[in-house]
Protein backbone atom coordinates (compact mmCIF):
# COMPACT_ATOMS: atom_id res chain seq x y z
CA UNK A 1 0.00 0.00 0.00
CA UNK A 2 2.89 2.62 0.71
CA UNK A 3 5.83 0.97 -1.17
CA UNK A 4 7.37 3.26 -4.12
CA UNK A 5 9.83 2.55 -6.40
CA UNK A 6 12.41 5.76 -8.13
CA UNK A 7 15.69 5.69 -9.79
CA UNK A 8 17.96 3.66 -7.20
CA UNK A 9 15.43 3.71 -4.25
CA UNK A 10 13.30 1.04 -3.12
CA UNK A 11 11.21 2.67 -0.66
CA UNK A 12 9.58 0.80 2.12
CA UNK A 13 7.17 4.37 2.10
CA UNK A 14 7.51 7.49 1.11
CA UNK A 15 8.33 9.43 3.59
CA UNK A 16 12.14 10.56 4.54
CA UNK A 17 13.46 13.03 7.16
CA UNK A 18 14.64 16.38 4.54
CA UNK A 19 18.44 16.78 4.64
CA UNK A 20 19.89 19.18 7.51
CA UNK A 21 17.19 18.67 9.64
CA UNK A 22 17.79 14.98 10.81
CA UNK A 23 21.44 15.33 10.95
CA UNK A 24 22.80 11.75 10.39
CA UNK A 25 20.50 10.19 12.44
CA UNK A 26 22.49 9.56 15.73
CA UNK A 27 19.76 11.47 18.16
CA UNK A 28 16.51 10.12 16.36
CA UNK A 29 17.79 6.37 16.31
CA UNK A 30 17.37 6.86 19.96
CA UNK A 31 14.08 7.52 19.88
CA UNK A 32 12.39 5.06 17.13
CA UNK A 33 13.64 2.58 14.97
CA UNK A 34 15.02 4.27 12.08
CA UNK A 35 13.79 1.37 9.91
CA UNK A 36 10.78 2.48 9.60
CA UNK A 37 11.29 5.45 7.23
CA UNK A 38 11.45 5.12 3.51
CA UNK A 39 14.81 6.90 3.47
CA UNK A 40 17.31 9.24 4.93
CA UNK A 41 18.44 12.45 3.69
CA UNK A 42 21.83 12.61 5.19
CA UNK A 43 23.15 16.68 5.69
CA UNK A 44 25.28 17.97 3.05
CA UNK A 45 28.76 17.14 2.29
CA UNK A 46 31.55 19.44 1.38
CA UNK A 47 35.15 18.80 0.55
CA UNK A 48 36.46 20.44 3.83
CA UNK A 49 35.01 20.13 7.17
CA UNK A 50 32.79 23.42 7.82
CA UNK A 51 32.10 25.59 10.75
CA UNK A 52 29.24 27.14 8.95
CA UNK A 53 27.90 31.00 10.12
CA UNK A 54 28.67 33.06 12.45
CA UNK A 55 25.62 32.64 15.80
CA UNK A 56 22.90 33.69 15.43
CA UNK A 57 21.87 31.71 12.66
CA UNK A 58 18.29 30.60 13.61
CA UNK A 59 15.04 32.15 14.67
CA UNK A 60 11.58 31.55 14.55
CA UNK A 61 8.77 33.09 12.48
CA UNK A 62 5.11 32.68 12.02
CA UNK A 63 4.77 29.16 10.51
CA UNK A 64 8.10 28.55 10.35
CA UNK A 65 11.50 28.86 10.51
CA UNK A 66 14.84 30.92 9.60
CA UNK A 67 18.00 29.68 9.09
CA UNK A 68 21.00 30.64 7.70
CA UNK A 69 23.27 27.52 9.08
CA UNK A 70 25.64 27.41 5.69
CA UNK A 71 26.25 23.54 5.75
CA UNK A 72 27.79 22.85 8.68
CA UNK A 73 29.33 19.72 8.12
CA UNK A 74 32.63 17.78 9.28
CA UNK A 75 33.33 17.03 5.35
CA UNK A 76 33.64 14.27 2.76
CA UNK A 77 35.96 11.59 4.64
CA UNK A 78 34.32 12.61 8.26
CA UNK A 79 31.06 12.10 6.36
CA UNK A 80 32.61 8.52 4.92
CA UNK A 81 34.32 7.46 7.37
CA UNK A 82 32.46 8.67 10.92
CA UNK A 83 29.07 8.55 9.91
CA UNK A 84 27.57 6.56 6.67
CA UNK A 85 29.54 3.68 8.30
CA UNK A 86 26.76 3.76 11.84
CA UNK A 87 23.65 4.01 9.14
CA UNK A 88 25.07 0.33 7.66
CA UNK A 89 22.92 -1.25 10.31
CA UNK A 90 19.96 0.41 8.88
CA UNK A 91 17.59 -1.46 6.13
CA UNK A 92 16.91 2.43 4.54
CA UNK A 93 18.13 3.33 1.25
CA UNK A 94 20.76 6.61 2.26
CA UNK A 95 20.16 9.84 0.07
CA UNK A 96 23.53 11.66 0.51
CA UNK A 97 23.29 15.67 -0.01
CA UNK A 98 26.22 17.10 -2.16
CA UNK A 99 27.67 20.91 -1.98
CA UNK A 100 30.65 22.82 -2.45
CA UNK A 101 31.81 25.86 -3.79
CA UNK A 102 33.31 24.95 -7.25
CA UNK A 103 31.98 21.94 -9.84
CA UNK A 104 35.36 20.21 -8.78
CA UNK A 105 33.96 20.20 -5.36
CA UNK A 106 30.51 18.72 -6.45
CA UNK A 107 32.50 16.00 -8.56
CA UNK A 108 34.76 15.19 -5.60
CA UNK A 109 32.14 14.93 -3.30
CA UNK A 110 30.08 12.86 -5.59
CA UNK A 111 32.52 10.35 -6.55
CA UNK A 112 33.74 9.73 -3.44
CA UNK A 113 30.77 9.66 -1.24
CA UNK A 114 28.34 7.75 -4.68
CA UNK A 115 30.61 4.55 -4.10
CA UNK A 116 29.77 3.95 -0.35
CA UNK A 117 27.77 1.00 -0.25
CA UNK A 118 24.47 1.90 1.54
CA UNK A 119 24.49 4.89 -0.67
CA UNK A 120 21.36 4.93 -2.73
CA UNK A 121 20.93 8.20 -4.67
CA UNK A 122 22.42 11.65 -4.47
CA UNK A 123 21.09 14.90 -3.59
CA UNK A 124 22.72 17.40 -5.64
CA UNK A 125 22.72 20.62 -3.22
CA UNK A 126 22.13 23.66 -5.97
CA UNK A 127 19.53 25.36 -4.01
CA UNK A 128 21.17 26.79 -0.44
CA UNK A 129 20.55 30.21 0.07
CA UNK A 130 23.17 30.65 2.95
CA UNK A 131 26.37 30.52 1.57
CA UNK A 132 28.43 32.98 -0.09
CA UNK A 133 29.90 30.35 -2.86
CA UNK A 134 28.34 27.43 -4.57
CA UNK A 135 24.63 26.40 -3.51
CA UNK A 136 21.87 28.96 -4.81
CA UNK A 137 24.62 30.45 -7.63
CA UNK A 138 24.22 27.41 -9.39
CA UNK A 139 20.51 26.74 -8.84
CA UNK A 140 19.78 30.29 -10.56
CA UNK A 141 20.87 29.91 -13.86
CA UNK A 142 19.56 27.27 -16.16
CA UNK A 143 23.03 26.95 -17.55
CA UNK A 144 25.50 26.32 -15.06
CA UNK A 145 22.38 23.74 -13.51
CA UNK A 146 23.02 21.84 -16.36
CA UNK A 147 26.77 22.12 -16.49
CA UNK A 148 26.95 20.84 -12.82
CA UNK A 149 24.41 17.79 -13.04
CA UNK A 150 26.03 17.11 -16.42
CA UNK A 151 29.28 16.97 -14.51
CA UNK A 152 28.46 14.97 -11.30
CA UNK A 153 26.60 12.80 -13.56
CA UNK A 154 29.53 11.47 -14.94
CA UNK A 155 31.48 10.31 -11.99
CA UNK A 156 28.14 9.49 -9.85
CA UNK A 157 27.96 5.34 -9.52
CA UNK A 158 24.64 6.25 -8.13
CA UNK A 159 21.33 8.54 -9.37
CA UNK A 160 21.47 12.20 -9.22
CA UNK A 161 18.44 14.09 -7.37
CA UNK A 162 18.63 17.40 -8.11
CA UNK A 163 17.63 19.90 -5.23
CA UNK A 164 15.70 22.95 -6.56
CA UNK A 165 15.64 26.70 -5.33
CA UNK A 166 12.01 28.27 -4.83
CA UNK A 167 13.90 31.75 -5.26
CA UNK A 168 13.78 31.75 -8.96
CA UNK A 169 11.39 33.31 -11.57
CA UNK A 170 10.70 30.39 -12.78
CA UNK A 171 11.43 27.05 -11.27
CA UNK A 172 10.81 24.63 -14.52
CA UNK A 173 13.08 26.21 -16.53
CA UNK A 174 15.86 25.08 -14.14
CA UNK A 175 14.23 21.80 -13.70
CA UNK A 176 14.14 21.38 -17.37
CA UNK A 177 17.92 22.27 -17.49
CA UNK A 178 18.43 19.55 -14.54
CA UNK A 179 16.21 17.05 -16.70
CA UNK A 180 18.05 17.60 -19.99
CA UNK A 181 21.13 17.40 -18.11
CA UNK A 182 20.35 13.94 -16.92
CA UNK A 183 18.88 14.22 -13.66
CA UNK A 184 17.41 11.00 -12.40
CA UNK A 185 14.89 13.26 -10.42
CA UNK A 186 14.39 16.30 -8.51
CA UNK A 187 13.66 17.32 -4.64
CA UNK A 188 11.80 20.83 -4.01
CA UNK A 189 11.71 22.84 -2.51
CA UNK A 190 15.06 24.20 -0.98
CA UNK A 191 14.12 27.61 1.46
CA UNK A 192 12.86 30.80 0.63
CA UNK A 193 15.40 33.58 1.19
CA UNK A 194 14.17 36.13 3.88
CA UNK A 195 15.00 38.31 7.39
CA UNK A 196 13.90 39.18 10.22
CA UNK A 197 14.82 42.66 12.21
CA UNK A 198 15.71 43.41 16.10
CA UNK A 199 12.81 45.44 17.31
CA UNK A 200 15.23 47.23 19.84
CA UNK A 201 18.53 47.77 17.57
CA UNK A 202 16.63 47.25 14.13
CA UNK A 203 19.26 45.21 12.77
CA UNK A 204 19.16 41.54 11.43
CA UNK A 205 18.21 39.02 13.89
CA UNK A 206 20.50 36.65 11.90
CA UNK A 207 24.52 37.17 11.76
CA UNK A 208 24.33 36.35 8.11
CA UNK A 209 21.57 39.14 7.86
CA UNK A 210 19.35 36.73 5.74
CA UNK A 211 18.53 32.77 6.23
CA UNK A 212 15.88 30.24 4.43
CA UNK A 213 12.81 30.71 5.36
CA UNK A 214 10.71 26.88 6.09
CA UNK A 215 7.84 25.39 8.23
CA UNK A 216 4.14 25.34 7.60
CA UNK A 217 4.47 28.77 6.06
CA UNK A 218 6.06 27.89 2.62
CA UNK A 219 3.62 24.62 2.07
CA UNK A 220 1.32 26.60 -0.48
CA UNK A 221 4.41 27.83 -2.29
CA UNK A 222 5.73 24.21 -2.49
CA UNK A 223 2.48 22.56 -3.68
CA UNK A 224 2.48 25.40 -6.39
CA UNK A 225 5.70 25.03 -7.77
CA UNK A 226 6.03 20.97 -7.67
CA UNK A 227 1.96 21.10 -9.29
CA UNK A 228 4.16 23.19 -11.95
CA UNK A 229 7.06 21.32 -12.35
CA UNK A 230 5.55 17.90 -12.84
CA UNK A 231 4.21 19.13 -15.90
CA UNK A 232 6.95 20.60 -17.17
CA UNK A 233 9.38 17.23 -16.42
CA UNK A 234 8.95 13.23 -16.89
CA UNK A 235 11.47 12.99 -14.19
CA UNK A 236 9.91 11.50 -10.35
CA UNK A 237 10.08 14.49 -8.07
CA UNK A 238 10.85 14.31 -3.98
CA UNK A 239 8.29 17.38 -2.17
CA UNK A 240 8.68 18.71 1.06
CA UNK A 241 8.02 22.44 2.41
CA UNK A 242 6.13 22.53 5.54
CA UNK A 243 5.08 18.90 6.02
CA UNK A 244 3.70 17.97 9.50
CA UNK A 245 0.52 15.24 8.73
CA UNK A 246 -0.37 12.78 6.84
CA UNK A 247 -2.58 14.90 4.93
CA UNK A 248 0.21 17.23 4.13
CA UNK A 249 2.23 14.12 2.35
CA UNK A 250 -1.63 13.68 0.17
CA UNK A 251 -1.51 17.18 -0.64
CA UNK A 252 1.99 16.79 -1.94
CA UNK A 253 1.64 13.36 -3.65
CA UNK A 254 -1.21 15.47 -5.46
CA UNK A 255 0.43 17.89 -6.59
CA UNK A 256 3.12 15.71 -8.01
CA UNK A 257 5.39 14.14 -5.93
CA UNK A 258 6.36 10.78 -6.08
CA UNK A 259 7.52 10.98 -2.35
CA UNK A 260 8.05 13.15 0.51
CA UNK A 261 10.70 14.79 2.87
CA UNK A 262 10.01 16.22 6.26
CA UNK A 263 11.91 19.17 7.49
CA UNK A 264 11.00 21.41 10.36
CA UNK A 265 8.50 19.42 11.55
CA UNK A 266 11.59 16.89 13.05
CA UNK A 267 12.42 20.26 15.15
CA UNK A 268 9.04 20.41 16.94
CA UNK A 269 7.99 16.95 17.05
CA UNK A 270 11.42 14.43 16.42
CA UNK A 271 8.77 11.32 16.19
CA UNK A 272 7.14 13.32 13.38
CA UNK A 273 8.29 10.79 10.13
CA UNK A 274 7.48 8.00 12.29
CA UNK A 275 3.87 9.16 13.79
CA UNK A 276 3.33 10.59 9.52
CA UNK A 277 4.00 7.18 8.25
CA UNK A 278 1.56 5.25 10.63
CA UNK A 279 -0.95 7.45 9.95
CA UNK A 280 -0.83 7.24 5.95
CA UNK A 281 -2.50 3.59 5.69
CA UNK A 282 -5.91 4.81 7.18
CA UNK A 283 -5.66 8.30 5.20
CA UNK A 284 -5.54 6.58 2.22
CA UNK A 285 -8.07 4.30 2.84
CA UNK A 286 -10.51 7.18 3.92
CA UNK A 287 -9.93 9.18 0.74
CA UNK A 288 -10.56 5.76 -1.43
CA UNK A 289 -6.77 4.92 -2.20
CA UNK A 290 -5.89 1.16 -2.17
CA UNK A 291 -2.38 2.31 -2.73
CA UNK A 292 0.11 5.66 -2.63
CA UNK A 293 0.22 5.54 -6.26
CA UNK A 294 -3.07 6.42 -6.81
CA UNK A 295 -2.38 9.54 -5.18
CA UNK A 296 0.47 10.92 -7.61
CA UNK A 297 -0.86 13.82 -9.77
CA UNK A 298 -4.53 13.82 -8.95
CA UNK A 299 -4.62 17.87 -9.31
CA UNK A 300 -3.78 17.68 -13.12
CA UNK A 301 -6.47 18.23 -15.12
CA UNK A 302 -6.56 15.02 -17.25
CA UNK A 303 -5.76 12.86 -13.83
CA UNK A 304 -8.68 10.27 -13.60
CA UNK A 305 -11.43 11.51 -11.18
CA UNK A 306 -11.02 9.97 -7.88
CA UNK A 307 -13.39 7.36 -6.76
CA UNK A 308 -14.15 7.67 -2.69
CA UNK A 309 -16.86 5.11 -2.69
CA UNK A 310 -13.96 2.62 -3.58
CA UNK A 311 -12.94 1.62 0.19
Amino acid sequence: MLNITLPGLSLKNPVMPASGCFGFGKEFSSLYDLNKLGAIMIKAATPEARFGNETPRVAETPGGMLNAIGLQNPGLLGVIQGELPRLESFDVPIIANVAGSSIEDYMKVAEQISQVPNVAALELNISCPNVKTGGIAFGTDPKMAADLTAAVKRVSSVPVYVKLSPNVTSISEIAIAAEQAGADGLTMINTLLGMRLDLKTGRPVLANKTGGLSGPAIKPVAIRMIHEVSRAVTIPIIGMGGIQSAEDVLEFLYAGASAVAVGTANFVNPFICSEIIDALPEMLSRYGFRHVRECIGRSHEDAPEPDYHRA
